[in-house]
């Protein structure tokens, strides 16, 4: 059995997906996009939009009682891979014991003109 998770913390999906599903134990969180929730709008430098990114996954994390610790896989889109020590340097801030397996790729370009999208998987 599927659960829709959906946090007004984080921002409204852009499409026709929802922010999370969890099923079977396992929390899937859609890519998050740097989009604060309260103003609609992004940062501009990728440690900023990275570190929204993360914060709004910590919103969907924490509606459906998951913490950081719970992931186990995270995908991070960059539109432009010379921004990965960049991207790395906040993201280690945010994972810093047990770091959950992650792949990195350079896109040709992110929705809305982002510079950083991060799909993540959480297990209990």
């Amino acid at each position: 059995m599927k659960k829709v998770i959906s946090s007004p913390s984080a921002p409204k999906a852009v499409g026709p997906y929802s922010q999370a599903i969890e099923a079977g134990g396992t929390l899937y969180i859609s890519g998050q996009l740097p989009i604060n929730p309260a103003t609609g709008t992004m940062p501009s430098t990728i440690e900023e939009q990275t570190a929204q990114s993360l914060k709004n996954i910590e919103a969907i994390l924490h509606e459906a009682g998951y913490t950081f610790d719970n992931v186990v896989k995270t995908t991070v889109l960059l539109d432009n891979i010379g921004d990965f020590a960049a991207m790395n340097g906040v993201y280690a801030n945010t994972f810093t014991k047990d770091m959950p397996a992650r792949v990195c790729y350079e896109v040709a370009k992110l929705p809305m003109g982002a510079l950083v999208e991060i799909e993540t998987v959480a297990v209990k």
